[in-house]
């Protein structure tokens, strides 16, 4: 298979103001948000990176979407470092993250043609692509409807074709059902799997285990901003529940009894 991303020892720090160090329950004035991550991610599958809140998963997926920079190592995202030439890798990508905020008085059909504009998608294009996935959403209905009106799975929807308007080979989502109405959610994952089928590079991370089992094809466990380990799903669980696997290995990491 062809390797699509391979991430090379990227870490990233951050300073905490005495706010969060409260909320952190820590007198530290940095926190280690990535230490030294590395894993490959290839054409035509779909990797989880899986791990608690507060795992490092967000900030991990804001370094390769170049969002912002890592503090040490660098990422390949088809032949481009996130590092030095982030606008190659922009091109190249979708993405998707719940902290995306779609303004109020934009329609669906309004915020689909600003973001293809954006990405230089030929009118025809775009109009036809517009279509089609509209159509496969259930958008159409709601195309000319201000975002303030819609419904949070319906906002979920239009966030993720505004992500995929340009058809990208890569496609990195950040939690991509929380806070889902179980429909909502399957048309979400049946969307995902339908991008694996053609043939593209999907990112997903989550904390959702059976997520995880349902549509991923390799998977990388993170615990506190590194990788405790990266392999095959079905190596990885050996049919063994994902869930009991994920626990033992917290509770190693952690040296509790979960």
């Amino acid at each position: 298979m062809k390797e699509i991303l391979k991430v090379d020892n990227i870490s990233k720090t951050f300073k905490l103001s005495s706010k969060q160090q409260k909320i952190e329950k820590t007198n530290s004035k940095i926190k280690n948000a990535v230490k030294e991550l590395s894993f490959s991610a290839y054409e035509g599958e779909i990797f989880g990176l899986l791990g608690p809140n507060g795992a490092g998963k967000t900030t991990t997926l804001r370094m390769l979407a170049t969002l912002i920079k890592p503090d040490s190592g660098d990422a390949l995202v088809d032949g481009a470092s996130i590092v030095n030439e982030p606008n190659e890798v922009r091109s190249k990508i979708g993405f998707l993250t719940s902290e995306l905020k779609l303004e109020d008085f934009f329609t669906p059909d309004f915020l689909f043609d600003f973001f293809s504009d954006l990405h230089k998608v030929p009118d025809d294009v775009r109009d036809k692509r517009k279509a089609e996935l509209f159509r496969k959403f259930g958008i159409d209905k709601f195309a000319q409807v201000k975002v303030v009106n819609l419904s949070t799975g319906m906002k979920q929807k239009v966030s993720l074709v505004v992500a995929v308007v340009h058809d990208p080979d890569i496609i990195i989502f950040d939690e991509p059902t929380n806070g889902l109405d179980v429909i909502t959610a399957k048309v979400v994952t049946d969307f995902l799997l339908e991008l694996k089928q053609r043939g593209k590079t999907v990112i997903v991370s989550t904390h959702i285990f059976s997520l995880i089992e349902k549509i991923c094809d390799r998977v990388g466990i993170i615990i506190d901003g590194q990788m405790i380990v990266c392999e095959e799903l079905k190596t990885l669980t050996k049919n063994k529940p994902l869930e009991d696997v994920f626990f033992d290995l917290y509770a190693e990491r952690k040296g509790d009894e979960i």
